[in-house]
């Protein structure tokens, strides 16, 4: 049976499932000056440094014909969908709303909502707008898995310990097997980044398993279910 190298042992790949990578969040309000991060006082330099390495992960997923998810949080222009005690966190220079550099913070259709240019979906891959931190809360995103007969996940993106971290969990509750790529996901705390990890795989992989883009590549490309281009 092929398998992933990770921790805290072998994410096997039956024959029979599908595989799937979603890209949580790699949004300029996220990784570029002016957005939510920053305005948050975030180093963004962190997270823009794994930028190469999720491109990576794409570009080999895609060579698989891998079913690939990208994510963007962000709200309807009225905020209807944003809680007030949501909308009241952080305390930074500007708020989810606001009016910023790239347009109002962390609202749909605005130029600093945008997934980055070198992380743009391709007109096949699926583009899951989400009001919260979780992928599945209030999204299509299951309904899409589910008709693909997708079983198993690969999550990168940002951030890791909060709407990677909370992805994941949800996952793991509906019933997907979950490996997070490490060096695909990033905080603007590195020490949240590495607890999380951690965490995830801890107790036998109590949510999931977690591995190196290379180890995930590597295993992909041995699977018999990935048919190349």
């Amino acid at each position: 049976m092929p398998f992933i190298t990770a921790q805290p042992y072998e994410f096997e790949l039956p024959i029979a499932s599908q595989v799937a990578l979603i890209v949580i969040d790699m949004q300029r309000d996220f990784l570029e000056a002016g957005g939510f991060g920053d305005a948050l006082g975030n180093e963004i330099a962190l997270v823009q440094a794994i930028v190469p390495t999720v491109k990576r992960l794409l570009e080999g997923c895609r060579s698989l014909n891998i079913p690939i998810f990208h994510t963007q949080e962000g709200h309807q222009p009225d905020l209807s969908d944003c809680p007030e005690s949501k909308r009241k966190r952080g305390k930074g220079t500007l708020t989810i709303g606001d009016m910023g550099t790239m347009g109002r913070i962390l609202v749909l259709g605005e130029p600093g909502n945008e997934i980055i240019p070198e992380l743009a979906p391709l007109p096949n891959e699926v583009v899951i707008p989400k009001p919260g931190k979780g992928a599945f809360y209030n999204t299509n995103l299951e309904p899409l898995l589910k008709e693909k007969n997708v079983t198993h996940l690969l999550i990168a993106g940002v951030t890791t310990e909060v709407c990677v971290q909370t992805t994941m969990r949800e996952a793991n509750d509906r019933g997907y097997e979950c490996l997070l790529v490490e060096d695909a996901t990033e905080s603007y705390f590195p020490e949240f980044k590495q607890a999380t990890l951690e965490m995830v795989r801890a107790q036998g992989g109590i949510v999931g398993w977690t591995a190196t883009t290379d180890a995930v590549l590597e295993g992909l490309k041995k699977s018999s279910f990935a048919t190349p281009n």
